[in-house]
């Protein structure tokens, strides 16, 4: 990332850790509005690069900026900008393992970055959980800049070409929002790819049992999808026709197995997966009916 400061900054972006330096102003005005910061707001900044998004963070009414960087020649860089500022620190590490809590106790309610492409998926289970486990931290709100293709998938409507698995996986967890799109000549070297900014806002489920059957809806899914042109009928019809009970259900919710996979709302597979863990059991790694 970067700002009026931005060619001072002397450092070669590396490929390995997927560095693209944000020059935009405008973009990241809209980001640091998207997440209407506050005084009481704890934000988590992740890969502060060479400090444009930080310093518009500094300026904001957050209470606090806690940033965590891997590069330890921006680390020298950052310290030399930023150390005089009581409202922010900096932790070295890699945001995949390294602590995410705020060093100074308080605690974090809020994540405000652009994160590396080459992290994306590692990081999204990190910051907002799985359908199997919840997350290390809950967090109020993400305002994250990401590639423009998974940031399609996250906000995508079932029925059109970019909803998936993902689609699935991440709408059950947190609600999606697109804030804007940024196209590549945005950044300082510019990707291959444009990018856009999505405002994730996590779910507090009240399913009891929400992660047990988010474990057979992975299943469900990684079977579903992985033929996403072939009908329900010919993915899972094999464990559905002979249970009256999903028949039912199927029924009930508008689902036919003529359907595909991309077809099906979130909602809709969460319950089914719900159905299914009340009416099969699973053999050999396969579901077969009660």
């Amino acid at each position: 990332m970067g700002g009026n400061t931005l060619n001072n900054f002397r450092h070669i972006a590396r490929k390995r850790f997927g560095q693209h330096w944000l020059k935009d102003q405008d973009v990241l005005d809209q980001i640091v509005k998207a997440a209407e910061l506050n005084p009481e707001d704890c934000v988590l900044e992740v890969g502060p690069g060479k400090g444009a998004l930080t310093e518009k963070l500094i300026e904001s009414q957050a209470r606090f900026i806690q940033a965590i960087e891997l590069d330890r020649d921006l680390i020298i860089g950052l310290k030399k900008r930023f150390s005089h500022q009581n409202k922010f620190s900096l932790r070295e590490g890699d945001i995949l393992s390294a602590p995410i809590d705020a060093e100074n106790g308080l605690k974090i309610n809020k994540v405000v970055a652009n994160i590396p492409y080459n992290i994306t998926g590692p990081l999204l289970k990190r910051l907002i959980g799985e359908l199997t486990k919840a997350p290390e931290n809950s967090f109020e709100t993400l305002v994250l800049l990401m590639q423009k293709e998974v940031a399609q998938r996250l906000v995508a409507i079932p029925g059109t070409s970019n909803f998936s698995a993902l689609s699935v996986r991440i709408q059950l967890l947190a609600k999606c929002q697109d804030i804007c799109d940024v196209p590549c000549k945005c950044f300082q070297p510019a990707p291959k790819v444009d990018s856009k900014v999505v405002m994730i806002k996590p779910f507090v489920s009240s399913e009891p049992d929400f992660y047990e059957i988010g474990n057979l809806l992975e299943k469900l899914l990684k079977h579903a999808f992985a033929s996403r042109r072939k009908k329900l009928r010919n993915t899972i019809g094999s464990f559905v026709t002979s249970n009256d009970q999903i028949k039912e259900f199927l029924a009930h919710r508008g689902i036919s197995l003529d359907q595909r996979p991309q077809e099906i709302s979130p909602s809709n597979w969460f319950a089914f997966a719900k159905t299914l863990k009340e009416t099969c059991v699973i053999e050999n790694g396969c579901l077969q009916s009660k």
